[in-house]
């Protein structure tokens, strides 16, 4: 993993001109943490292609090798296993930075341990609460133990044995159901997780790659009341979408062992989704972006923008990894304004502020709703996008769960402030190439975390960008 530079404070972007070319985007960040966490965990080694080298995964690596777990860097990454009981003691309080990936998937492997270790991230990270996952852990027998009600960071998890639990998510998150299935391969019994609806699904593909036999079911209430749970190899279960009134559970049983792999990470579609919008954004764009992972847990962000009238084009499909792949290509489109809400928010979450971004330049308004999860991501990302848009111009409605966005306004030139969140700051960018004039985005250096060439791409697009 090279040590790329972070980028400078200030990203000013400016409109106008060509906007086009074929690009492939980075690999996948929640696939490239969970090839380095389920690698270390693996009996073996574990060979990593595409591997994305970003801040986050690089709190992840940190963490792990803080733990006695090596791991080589270079074009392949290769993680030499310790197996589930094989980490060490950390010499000092592990270092999350901005990822609550890193965090979340982190507290749940550490449940299962017989030390006790201490996490803690960044001033942004550290405001982020935690008790979605320390309120499972704690009924598996773990102790977790944070600041105030939502036990915010840092978190010091005292590890011990474990007891399987059948557990009811309140939200679709993949962090806090990846933490309870990571610490249900140490607890005694089986351990269920049930969502609302599907959230990505990278960690069950993954522990299946790895051995690990993961059950997928659907507890469905008949005519009785009573719930039934018909389960099958999640790897053969069957495809999206499931119905709003059913239940999505997954099972693993505790003990399992892991065998280190080959990992081919897919590009990362939360990348692609920036150029995606650019791409139908801009009159005239014509953009290609290759390699790009379509896991149908992801790919909600392609079905928004399709039902706004993008024009997109997907060709070349393909698997790697266990995960399909394609490439996309993006044109200029009269794109209108639609409603997202639903079972779709959990599919493209992390898409929402750039999503917002499309809406602006959409005919008529979008609205957003269920998606009060925003409100803890790195930053309150209905307050930060929202203020974003007003910043140049756009008439936005916020709430609880979302924002109705007022599109066909034309956006002036500003100055924003990304809050130091890389998806606020990248959307910025997006919505800048379509502004009458430039915009200066304060600390852009937070990019870096998820995507350290998002910058040189847009500049290879054509985008007149100075940093």
């Amino acid at each position: 993993m090279p040590n790329n530079r972070f980028m400078a404070h200030l990203l000013t972007v400016a409109p106008g001109g060509a906007f086009g070319g074929t690009i492939t985007v980075p690999g996948d960040k929640s696939i490239s943490h969970r090839a380095l966490l389920f690698g270390a965990l693996a009996e073996g080694k574990t060979e990593i292609s595409n591997f994305l080298d970003s801040g986050d995964t690089r709190a992840t690596a940190a963490c792990l090798r803080a733990m006695g777990v090596m791991i080589d860097d270079g074009e392949t990454v290769i993680v030499h296993g310790v197996g589930l009981h094989g980490l060490r003691p950390p010499a000092e309080v592990l270092y999350t930075g901005n990822s609550g990936t890193t965090t979340r998937l982190l507290m749940g492997v550490l449940a299962g341990q017989s030390f006790t270790v201490t996490l803690a991230g960044d001033e942004s990270l550290n405001r982020r609460p935690m008790d979605r996952v320390a309120i499972p852990l704690a009924q598996m027998g773990a102790s977790v133990q944070g600041n105030g009600t939502r036990c915010l960071p840092p978190v010091t998890i005292h590890g011990g044995k474990l007891r399987g639990i059948a557990y009811q998510s309140p939200v679709a998150s993949a962090q806090v159901k990846s933490a309870i299935l990571l610490a249900g391969l140490y607890a005694e019994g089986e351990t269920i997780v049930t969502e609302p609806q599907q959230s990505r699904d990278h960690t069950e593909r993954m522990l299946s790659a790895f051995g690990v036999q993961v059950l997928a079911g659907e507890q469905v209430r008949n005519q009785n009341g009573r719930s039934s749970f018909d389960e099958v190899p999640y790897i053969s279960r069957p495809k999206l979408p499931v119905p709003v009134e059913t239940g999505v559970s997954v099972k693993i049983h505790g003990g399992q062992t892991l065998r280190g792999q080959a990992v081919e990470v897919p590009g990362d579609i939360s990348s692609a989704a920036f150029f995606l919008v650019a791409g139908a954004i801009l009159p005239g764009a014509d953009v290609t972006v290759c390699n790009v992972g379509l896991n149908p847990t992801r790919a909600g962000v392609l079905e928004v923008l399709q039902a706004m009238g993008a024009d997109i084009m997907i060709t070349n499909e393909r698997w790697a990894g266990g995960e399909p792949v394609a490439d996309l290509t993006v044109r200029g489109s009269a794109l209108h304004g639609v409603q997202i809400g639903g079972m779709i928010i959990p599919r493209l979450i992390d898409e929402l502020p750039v999503l917002a971004v499309a809406a602006t330049f959409a005919d008529g308004d979008t609205e957003i709703t269920g998606a009060r999860e925003l409100r803890v991501k790195e930053s309150d990302r209905i307050e930060t996008v929202s203020a974003m848009l007003r910043a140049m111009g756009v008439e936005v409605d916020t709430r609880e769960d979302g924002m109705r966005i007022h599109g066909g306004c034309p956006l002036h030139g500003a100055d924003i402030e990304s809050q130091q969140d890389h998806r606020v700051a990248m959307s910025a960018a997006v919505a800048a190439l379509g502004a009458g004039a430039e915009v200066r985005i304060h600390g852009a250096d937070t990019i870096a975390t998820s995507f350290p060439t998002f910058t040189s791409l847009l500049r290879q697009l054509g985008a007149k960008v100075t940093a």
